[in-house]
């Protein structure tokens, strides 16, 4: 039986996913996922959070992923799969741990859209101040899921547009503080001050604002979730994309974060999701925060979520497959290509958190994080285990990258607010209940043909003879009812 013919009859449940992404979509749905724009929106958060070192708290978030983004190019080359930390690490550690990771994961992947939600409801209300911000969330969710409803290509489609117009507005908004910058306002020139303050730092304080600026980088992961939908199943691909938009970010991040940071000294503070409308207003005047509203909300808010829409579904679509996950969320849109039960749960459920938290931006911002960070534990865990023992290991990405990596996430996990800690302790427990309820009652997959598989497909068992660059086969699995 051939590779695909294996795909169509596994538990997906009604086809495969679409094959249509290159190396530039990829790049550019990742740069979608975390949106060039994003300093401009958080800069209040991270400013706050960190006691005026915005700049210093991105620079040490891309230092952490930068181990990060290593370890998942490194895996996704070995293990393609929709599931992305899922399936590395159920194939390296075994069902219950790759449960875990999956279920850590999803957390942060349920947390982002409802945060970018309130976030655009957010920009809505400066267009219109008396409307009722739970309506706004709910139109941006209707928009952006009428979009992905139609599939990867038509959402790439989309999210490239929206990046272009993104750099665009981010390189505006730069020039125009840069202006009002040398005109008088804050700091009144370029200083170091978002990036050291001497004997004003506080470590703890850099290390909770570190965890935020995690959750405004991430997007290079969610490039992994789309291994099985490359065109032409080359994968190594996706490990470019993945380094290329870490690179991209951090370099956005920085440079917008060093201008904004030094225009914020002396800045009254009174909303950190308001920041940059009112910044905008007191060097501009008020058109110049509506024109930004009004630019957030049609060309980023809709198709920012769009690539977090995806991400999460990929994943839950994945744990579906191998009955982790109630199996329902494996069905595939027979013409559109795209796991639409596990789109339609998503959406829901992040649409439920945005309208809880749509008053409590501040505390949803710090509760997202822990759930990308364990899940980052267990990628830099499977490549460890992954070629730990292997003779072709390479000392640097198979050893040192994953050291340090789980290095430096320890310790941001270990100075994170009390209440994000509390959040993934809660969802961890809720996670474990749910396994040991199911078990009993749902499909078992089958671990012994899994493992042996999925080593033949990764190159686990390869000849010395093989050349390590050969495109991977499409991974699949087989399940038993």
């Amino acid at each position: 039986m051939t590779n695909d013919s294996m795909t169509e009859n596994t538990g997906m449940q009604g086809g495969k996913l679409k094959r249509a992404l290159s190396y530039r979509d990829l790049v550019f749905y990742g740069l979608a996922y975390t949106a060039p724009v994003a300093p401009l929106t958080m800069v209040g958060f991270v400013w706050t959070v960190s006691g005026g070192v915005p700049v210093l708290a991105y620079l040490l978030a891309a230092l952490c992923l930068y181990f990060t983004a290593n370890s998942y190019a490194v895996m996704t080359a070995q293990m393609p799969s929709a599931g992305s930390v899922y399936g590395f690490t159920r194939n390296t550690m075994g069902p219950f741990a790759g449960f875990i990771s999956g279920w850590m994961i999803l957390l942060d992947y349920l947390l982002v859209p409802a945060f970018t939600y309130a976030l655009c409801a957010v920009g809505i209300e400066t267009l219109v101040p008396h409307g009722d911000r739970a309506t706004w969330i709910v139109l941006t969710v209707a928009a952006t899921f009428a979009v992905n409803w139609f599939g990867i290509s038509v959402t790439s489609r989309v999210s490239m547009i929206s990046v272009v117009l993104q750099l665009l507005l981010v390189a505006g908004v730069v020039l125009l503080c840069l202006f009002a910058l040398f005109g008088g306002f804050g700091s009144g020139a370029l200083t170091l001050a978002p990036l050291y303050q001497s004997g004003k730092l506080d470590s703890a304080s850099v290390l909770a604002a570190t965890s935020i600026c995690v959750m405004a980088y991430l997007g290079f992961d969610a490039v992994s979730t789309l291994a099985e939908e490359v065109k032409d199943r080359d994968t190594r691909v996706v490990g470019r994309a993945i380094m290329t938009n870490l690179a991209l970010t951090s370099s956005i991040f920085v440079l917008a974060t060093w201008v904004l940071g030094n225009l914020l000294v002396g800045f009254n503070i009174q909303d950190p999701a308001t920041v940059i409308y009112d910044l905008l207003t007191a060097i501009s005047g008020r058109p110049a925060a509506i024109a930004l509203a009004w630019f957030l909300t049609l060309v980023v808010g809709v198709p920012n979520v769009l690539p977090m829409q995806v991400g999460v579904a990929r994943v839950l679509f994945a744990m579906g497959r191998d009955r982790t996950l109630p199996a329902v969320l494996a069905k595939v849109h027979r013409r559109h290509g795209n796991p639409y039960v596990a789109m339609i749960v998503s959406t829901v459920v992040s649409l439920s958190i945005a309208l809880v938290m749509r008053n409590r931006i501040d505390e949803l911002a710090i509760f997202i994080s822990v759930g990308a960070l364990v899940g980052f534990l267990f990628v830099h865990l499977s490549v460890l285990l992954h070629f730990g023992r292997r003779p072709e290991r390479r000392w640097w990405p198979h050893l040192a990258v994953p050291l340090i990596g789980m290095a430096v996430i320890i310790t941001i996990l270990a100075n994170l607010n009390a209440g994000a800690l509390a959040v993934g302790a809660c969802w961890l427990v809720a996670g474990i209940v749910y396994r040991l309820l199911s078990r009993g009652r749902n499909g078992v997959v089958s671990i012994s043909s899994f493992s042996s598989k999925t080593s033949r497909e990764s190159g686990s068992n390869r000849e010395p003879s093989e050349k390590p660059n050969d495109k991977l086969k499409e991974t699949t699995w087989h399940t038993h009812p």
